[in-house]
């Protein structure tokens, strides 16, 4: 099969009408990131013109419910690889391959994070692993040690539903994370095709490695496939379906938009006040609460006018604990971005959080993060945006590390020396910034643009339609090819 044929924005057939037997597809799903791709996109409607689709989800308020277009099921058990040799064998394969490829973004994520938490005796790994690199014997590693996995069982339930099922093809959306690859390691052992999303932009380069082969991906950009050559070279031979972000649909989607004063109304904000955005990103890495209290703080003093914060936390950071540090201010507001107190696989989004998350870019005069994909929404709707390139927390201990994700990591370094973002380095750049922005808008506007079509392509908000089509496509090929 022609991988490049794949490639071609034009060329992915439209699915016509679906006909009796149609072949069912199982797409997998532990995440409310990429839970929302399949819920809250054109998806499963588009795919349902040409095949059946079938849903396992982690997320507890899809258990035995249907969509119009596809059966939800609970995502089976997973147990974990026992730690020898499985673990060490898999950390021995990640350590090969980044003294290989040194890959920008892993090799910082090592220095700043993992070395000063790695245990002894997976330390000693990278002696061995740095040797196997450097006489080409990283790809045979791999090789073996995908074959013992494989013949790891850890799911006996996955395996016994899909002997039952024996659906068309397996559509992974979540590749990287612990539960998905033990029900594809399933799929794999009944000869079943294993396609897979690669659900964010800074998967590849950020990751741990991909040990399973699959028999095509689909990704966000041109930007993305290229990565996902140069870290996986069988890619090459396999089809890889350009596609842009599902999950973005729905800012293009209007049943989702709400007036200014509607959104202010539903946030307890004024109309006529500027509106500025705090998106924080994932609690595991910086402790970006000290720029909000900042933030608040000059808010109140009046350094900005009459500014409001939306303060806007990561769905996996608990709202509780993060309005209880920022506390309570006038015309400042911590948003619920998920149902707190539930484990972070069993979180979703309601329709009136993605309302609420859509409306939130959408009515911003200012977003102010720290590398965050945020970013990109907000230059979806051409809002600026302030991107911190300094660590806010007391004595900067992760100064470096912040430095690096903005002008190292694989992913983000384009887009914070792309011109569309203004570098803050420190909170009272941050607040020059904001006010500069507030003044002027359509500063930078040009960046921002370039910014949203390097990450995401097509920009139009039928992406869940092109995944579908890739879906049928792949699903079909792949029942032609057998």
């Amino acid at each position: 099969m022609n991988a490049a044929a794949h490639l071609e924005r034009h060329e992915l057939p439209l699915a016509g009408g679906a006909a009796d037997g149609a072949k069912e597809v199982l797409f997998l799903s532990s995440s409310l990131l990429t839970d929302r791709m399949l819920f809250h996109s054109q998806l499963l409607e588009e795919l349902a013109k040409s095949c059946t689709a079938r849903i396992w989800t982690a997320a507890p308020r899809q258990e035995g419910g249907e969509t119009a277009a596809a059966v939800v099921e609970s995502l089976p058990a997973v147990a974990a690889f026992r730690e020898f040799p499985h673990n060490y064998l898999r950390r021995l394969n990640e350590f090969a391959w980044d003294f290989r490829l040194r890959p920008p973004s892993r090799v910082s994520i090592d220095r700043h994070i993992k070395s000063n938490t790695m245990r002894a005796h997976v330390r000693a790994l990278k002696l061995p692993a740095r040797l196997l690199a450097l006489v080409g014997a990283h790809r045979p590693l791999e090789t073996g040690l995908e074959s013992l996995l494989l013949r790891c069982e850890r799911s006996p339930e996955a395996t016994e539903r899909l002997r039952r099922l024996r659906p068309a093809a397996v559509v992974t959306t979540g590749p990287f994370q612990f539960e998905q690859p033990a029900v594809v390691a399933a799929a794999r052992r009944l000869g079943i095709p294993c396609l897979a999303l690669i659900p964010s932009w800074d998967n590849i380069s950020t990751k741990n490695r991909l040990v399973f082969r699959y028999d095509g991906f689909i990704v966000w950009s041109d930007a993305t496939r290229r990565e996902l050559y140069d870290f996986y070279p069988y890619s090459r031979e396999v089809p890889v379906y350009v596609v842009e972000a599902p999950q973005f649909d729905v800012f293009y989607d209007e049943k989702h938009h709400l007036s200014r004063a509607d959104f202010c109304a539903s946030q307890g904000l004024t109309p006529s006040r500027p509106i500025v955005v705090f998106a924080l990103g994932s609690p595991n890495l910086f402790r970006e609460h000290h720029a909000v209290l900042e933030l608040v703080r000059r808010v109140e003093r009046g350094d900005l006018g009459r500014v409001q914060v939306i303060v806007r936390p990561h769905p996996i950071h608990d709202y509780a604990a993060l309005a209880a540090m920022i506390g309570s201010h006038p015309g400042v507001i911590v948003q619920r971005t998920a149902v707190a107190g539930t484990p972070i696989g069993e979180r979703y989004q309601d329709r009136n959080q993605i309302e609420e998350w859509v409306n939130t870019f959408r009515h911003a005069d200012v977003l102010v993060n720290l590398a965050s994909t945020a970013t990109i929404d907000a230059a979806l709707f051409d809002r600026p945006v302030v991107n911190l390139d300094f660590d806010p927390e007391p004595g900067s201990p992760n100064a470096g590390l912040v430095r690096d994700v903005n002008h190292l990591w694989t992913h983000f370094k384009p887009i914070a020396e792309s011109g569309g973002v203004w570098l803050a380095r420190d909170c009272e750049e941050m607040i020059e910034a904001i006010r500069t922005y507030l003044e002027r808008p359509d500063l930078h506007r040009e960046g921002r643009r370039w910014i949203a079509q390097h990450v995401c392509e097509f920009l139009d908000g039928r992406s869940g339609v092109r995944m579908a089509q890739a879906v049928s496509d792949f699903v079909h090929d792949t029942v032609r090819c057998a």
